[in-house]
């Protein structure tokens, strides 16, 4: 561990709430050369949807590699970014009736989201944002104007201007929506007209607080009405997270924009993308670029994801199955530790339990990983304890998953809420 504290900055976070030095994984195990083995209910914040070195994936990228396929390419055309394409169009975007260009950004979700933000403003010739309370979208200077979260606004040394922010649903009781248009019909408002709104279906960092298919379906219409853009940032929430490929797809609606990465990539590799209607597609050649935005290696195990997950609706089925799993236990906890749990949330495999104080979330998470879990906090106090394990887990593993959090509760009870009596 010298090594790390030597030389790693201090800005480093996980490691910290984790502190071994892992050396292998598998499907959702963590190992250590020393031998432990851990549960991994975090799952690279949602990057790992298929899990640690997935066979599939692994063995198309073994083999692309072999034949000594192309690394690094800008955004030259390659057969490994054809292969995605033609992949994502067939089982992904087709079948859904949505009809989108991709864009290849930088490799990270905040790439994506400032490329997003930056086309919708060139479209639409306006430089205001809404953005909602608890939305996280990244923490580079445009994506972090629209994050809530002061923690990481803090960090950014400079005004972050062009953002309006709105309540998202539920917050403090309020109708954000009936105060949005009422705001962009009153010439009195101080409402500057946006170019486009941006949120998460599933608030993955801000506690996982769920838009119900009717508030997405009246901002949808509301945006229509008034010409503004309407972006889902779908980077956390996407690829099969909250039970389907596309995290507003029960809602049905058609966002102009798409924001995706994390779990896009199949395997781990950075990857990201920024799916446009065709009609906003009025980029310059070059006018926003990256050096590794053609990772060939991501095309090639994206690619491999999607064929081998999505060409039918078997693992999506799987999922409603494990979440359903979750959501039992979570509802038996709640009911049976009233004193620690406050409320459940979250959609599909995007599950938490809310804590009465983020302590609690804290001490909980503790026990987990002293027991053989890893699992992290989210929400505005670190009060929700979120559940983010592969997709892929089995109905075995996730009950040794579920077993290890109900025994890391009890003790946590026993001991700690007993000392407060």
């Amino acid at each position: 561990m010298n090594i790390f504290n030597a030389q790693e900055s201090n800005v480093q976070c996980y490691a910290n709430n984790f502190p071994v030095v892992f050396s292998s994984a598998k499907g959702c195990w963590l190992n250590t050369r020393e031998g432990e083995r851990y549960l991994d209910f975090l799952a690279g914040a949602g990057a790992l949807n298929y899990g640690h070195n997935n066979p599939v994936l692994k063995k198309a990228l073994m083999d692309y590699i072999d034949q000594d396929g192309l690394t690094h390419g800008l955004d030259m055309h390659s057969e490994a970014k054809a292969a995605f394409l033609e992949n994502l169009k067939q089982y992904i975007l087709t079948p859904r009736g949505l009809d989108y260009k991709v864009q290849f950004t930088g490799p990270t979700g905040t790439n994506a989201v400032e490329a997003a933000l930056k086309l919708a403003r060139k479209v639409k010739g306006r430089q205001n944002i809404v953005a909602f309370t608890n939305g996280f979208h990244g923490v580079s200077y445009g994506a972090l104007a629209a994050t809530g979260n002061q923690h990481h606004r803090g960090g950014a040394g400079m005004a972050l201007s062009g953002v309006t922010r709105l309540p998202y649903e539920g917050y403090a009781d309020l109708d954000g929506l009936t105060l949005f248009e009422t705001m962009l019909t009153d010439n009195s408002s101080g409402l500057d007209k946006p170019a486009a709104v941006i949120l998460e279906t599933v608030q993955g960092e801000g506690g996982l607080n769920v838009a119900s298919n009717a508030w997405l379906q009246r901002l949808s219409a509301l945006c229509q009405r008034h010409d503004i853009l309407l972006i889902v940032d779908d980077i956390q929430a996407g690829c099969g997270r909250t039970g389907t490929f596309f995290s507003f797809e029960p809602a049905g609606i058609k966002p102009d924009m798409v924001t995706l990465s994390k779990s896009i990539g199949g395997y781990g590799s950075p990857m990201a993308i920024v799916l446009l209607k065709p009609e906003l597609d009025l980029w310059l050649p070059g006018e926003h670029n990256g050096t590794f935005r053609g990772n060939n290696h991501a095309f090639i195990t994206a690619a491999a994801a999607i064929e081998a997950y999505w060409h039918n609706d078997e693992f999506e089925q799987h999922i409603h199955a494990r979440a359903e799993q979750l959501n039992a236990t979570l509802k038996k906890l709640l009911k049976q530790y009233p004193a620690v749990f406050e409320k459940m949330k979250g959609r599909g495999l995007m599950q938490g339990i809310a804590c009465h104080e983020g302590e609690f979330a804290g001490a909980i998470g503790k026990l987990c990983f002293q027991n053989g879990m890893i699992i992290e906090t989210a929400g505005p106090n670190d009060e929700v304890l979120k559940f983010f394990c592969p997709l892929t887990i089995s109905e075995a593993e996730l009950e040794k998953g579920l077993h290890i959090f109900e025994q890391a509760v009890a003790e946590f009870a026993k001991s700690e809420l007993k000392k407060a009596s």
